[in-house]
């Protein structure tokens, strides 16, 4: 039997202290009655022999202390979960947001899983193409891999996960692909802009929507990556489809947890975030991957803005050890109009080498990835050389150097928002623009490619493979 409480003894912020409760469970949820018959929800945060720390969802004001009632619920927060979750837009607790009917479940889960067992883990080795030349041609993501986009404040962030969701595919396998898409602490016009894009492109079939507005509670916004990754588990390991997990934006999950850890008087760790901030983060991160066994998959995109575009502040600091590379968007590029503003010299994919190569993507996608990467960066020296000494101090290769990190980021770097490339095209483009170069200057391409697919500026089309 469910006993009620009338033992609240104290109110600090959104957190409320009840005692003399028996058998109550850390995450368990909490049904708040206040004099006036008003209901509230809220979840166990903290459990000291017969009292209970509650963390109150809609806010502790105007609750009148004496008379409020507490009933421990015996459950955590679950989430429904059947096929037709599909196409459907969900708060962050996984209760429909887009007027359609409640979900029928196939299973309840606890939206707390635990993280992939590392020994039944299977490793990450296939391609996932986004149509985004500078993720598959240079920083490629692989099914099964964590990798983040590291932005900024007022970067185009969200247009280019909006991109990667409506684009992305894995290739050469049979199995159905779906998207699960968590939004956290969003303005309502990024939401609007979400279910827009995703409705009008015809992407919101095959993708599950978690949205978590700026005015809603901070409770419900550490439980919504929870719930889109519980989701993407259903959906990857008892319905075997390759799932992408896109996760915006870490930055206000991270606040949010800081937020309730000042809350509960913790001792703060850097920048006031709690010191379990790198084991917090573990535990939603390690939830994706393939599993031994399982034909489905999780692959994750988390996406945070790096507060003054500080990659050495706690957030992006501690992604950076926890996945498998980052994708740097750049605020100087962005000023000169590249478009997505992807800084390919400090991104790293650090799975691309497993996810590429023939039968993959191309024979020559190695060689050319670390062509086309040697010449940008040489491109870029370049460019400071210029800039420090003046246009007379370089040389003829210099200049030719400068005019194709120009070119690069033009067009290679630089695309639609509505512009998807295959492979095929971001390869055959990488070799079009090194077609400036002489052969000589091309020492990171093996000789058979260079036969195959390269033809200096002035000799004509290149010879069919």
């Amino acid at each position: 039997m469910i006993k009620e409480y009338q033992t609240v003894v104290s109110i600090a912020g959104p957190l409320m202290l009840v005692e003399g409760v028996e058998g109550v469970k850390y995450q368990e949820l909490v049904r708040i009655t206040l004099a006036s018959g008003e209901t509230r929800r809220g979840q166990v945060l903290e459990v000291d022999r017969d009292r209970a720390l509650v963390q109150v969802f809609e806010g502790t004001s105007g609750i009148d202390v004496p008379e409020t009632k507490v009933r421990f619920l015996a459950r955590g927060i679950t989430i429904g979960l059947s096929p037709d979750v599909l196409g459907r837009v969900f708060d962050g607790l996984g209760r429909p947001r887009d007027d359609g009917p409640e979900i029928i479940p196939d299973r309840t889960d606890d939206i707390y899983g635990a993280p992939i067992n590392p020994y039944a883990r299977e490793y990450p080795n296939q391609f996932i193409q986004t149509g985004v030349s500078s993720i598959d041609g240079l920083n490629t993501m692989v099914r099964g891999q964590k990798l983040p986009i590291f932005s900024g404040s007022g970067l185009p962030h969200n247009r280019l996960a909006a991109q990667v969701v409506r684009q992305a595919k894995v290739l050469g396998t049979g199995a159905s692909f779906a998207v699960v898409f968590g939004a956290m602490g969003i303005t309502f016009e990024e939401a609007e802009f979400f279910i827009r894009d995703f409705t009008e492109s015809g992407a919101i079939e095959r993708t599950v929507l978690f949205l978590n507005l700026a005015d809603e509670p901070a409770i419900e916004r550490i439980a919504t990556p929870r719930s889109a990754l519980t989701c993407a588990e259903y959906l990857a390991f008892e319905r075997e489809m390759h799932v992408l997990v896109v996760l915006t934006d870490m930055t206000n999950y991270c606040e949010a947890l800081r937020e309730i850890s000042a809350a509960r008087k913790e001792i703060p760790g850097r920048r006031g975030f709690p010191g379990y901030l790198y084991t917090d983060l573990s535990s939603l991160y390690e939830r994706c991957g393939r599993i031994k066994g399982k034909e489905g998959s999780i692959t994750l995109m988390p996406v945070l803005t790096m507060p003054e575009d500080d990659k050495t502040h706690p957030i992006p600091d501690l992604t950076g050890y926890i996945t498998e590379g980052q994708i740097i968007l750049s605020r100087a590029m962005h000023r000169r109009g590249v478009a997505p503003p992807v800084d390919v010299l400090p991104s790293l994919s650090r799975l691309k080498d497993k996810g590429i190569g023939k039968g993959k993507t191309r024979e020559d996608h190695a060689d050319l990835f670390n062509q086309l990467y040697a010449c940008y960066a040489r491109g870029k020296e370049a460019e400071e050389l210029e800039v420090i000494l003046g246009e007379a101090a370089l040389s003829e290769m210099d200049r030719l150097y400068l005019r194709f990190a120009r070119e690069f980021e033009a067009r290679y770097v630089s695309q639609g928002e509505q512009e998807n490339r295959t492979i095929e095209a971001t390869l055959d483009l990488g070799w079009e623009l090194l077609a400036a170069f002489p052969r000589s200057e091309l020492k990171r391409v093996r000789d058979e490619y260079l036969d195959k697919y390269h033809k200096p500026e002035g000799t004509g089309q290149k010879a069919e493979a």
